[in-house]
C-alpha cells in the first residue's frame, strides 16, 4: 500500500531528496515523504516548487519497481483526486482554468530498480509571485487532499496502460493548440500509445518523448 511507511517533516530541504536517500538505503515499496514547508522544492527542467508553509500537500513516494508511464498515470491519480475540473499540459501538469494546480518530479535509479515521485498540489494558497501562473484548490484540508492521493495512486500505478492513456486524453490540454518546443512547432494531436505527444509540423507528424513544450502566442 502507497503511503506506508509515513515519515512527516515540519520543514524540509525536499520531500525528494529526504525519499531519495531512504530509497538509496533500502526504503520499501510505498515508503512515503510529507513536509510542511520546504526550503529547496523543485520542479521539472530544475525549477523552483514554491508554497506557502500548510498550504500544500508536498509529498514524495518511494516506488520499486518503476511503474508504466509513471508520469503521466500520476496526473491522472492527481486529477481524479480534487473536487474541480482539471485538465493535464503533457506530460503532467495538472491545470485548472489554465493555471497549475499541482506539479509532478519524477526522480532515481531506475536501473537500480527503485525511483521516486513527488507530488507539489496546492491546496490553500500560493505565493503573491506566481499567483499569475499557479493556483489553489481553495477549499478542504491537507489530510483530506492527501488521502485522497494516495488511493488515487494506488489505484492508477496498477492500472492497465490503455486505461490510464484514455483517462489522461480525456484532459489534455494542449489537443489542437499551437505548441511550440525547443527545435520546432506544430498543433499538438493527442498522445500515441506510448505516452509519447504527437504533433503535426508541416513536414508531417512528429513524436516528443520528452522535454518541454509551451503554447504558442500569437
Amino acid at each position: 500500500m502507497i503511503g506506508t511507511p509515513h515519515v512527516h517533516h515540519r520543514v524540509a530541504d525536499s520531500t525528494n531528496e529526504r525519499a531519495k536517500a531512504l530509497a538509496a538505503a533500502g526504503a520499501p515499496h510505498g515508503t512515503l515523504v510529507t513536509a510542511d514547508e520546504q526550503t529547496a522544492g523543485r520542479g521539472r527542467q530544475g525549477r523552483s516548487w514554491l508554497a506557502e508553509a500548510g498550504a500544500a500537500v508536498l509529498m514524495s513516494v518511494v516506488l520499486r519497481p518503476p511503474p508504466e508511464a509513471l508520469p503521466l498515470a500520476a496526473a491522472v491519480a492527481v486529477a481524479e483526486a480534487v473536487p474541480v475540473e482539471t485538465a493535464i499540459k503533457w506530460p503532467n501538469d495538472v491545470l485548472v482554468d489554465g493555471r497549475k494546480l499541482a506539479g509532478i518530479l519524477v526522480e532515481g535509479r531506475p536501473q537500480e530498480g527503485w525511483v521516486v515521485l513527488g507530488i507539489g498540489l496546492n491546496v490553500s494558497g500560493i505565493p503573491a509571485e506566481v499567483s499569475d501562473i499557479a493556483t489553489a484548490l481553495g477549499s478542504g484540508g491537507r489530510e483530506e487532499v492527501l488521502s485522497a492521493l494516495l488511493e488515487r495512486l494506488d489505484a492508477r500505478l496498477s492500472s492497465p496502460l490503455p486505461e490510464v492513456l484514455d483517462e489522461w486524453r480525456r484532459r489534455d490540454a494542449l489537443l489542437g493548440r499551437e505548441i511550440r518546443w525547443d527545435g520546432g512547432s506544430g498543433v499538438a494531436a493527442g498522445i500515441d500509445a506510448d505516452g509519447s505527444l504527437l504533433v503535426e509540423t508541416g513536414e508531417g507528424q512528429v513524436a516528443l518523448v520528452a522535454g518541454e513544450v509551451h503554447l504558442s502566442r500569437g
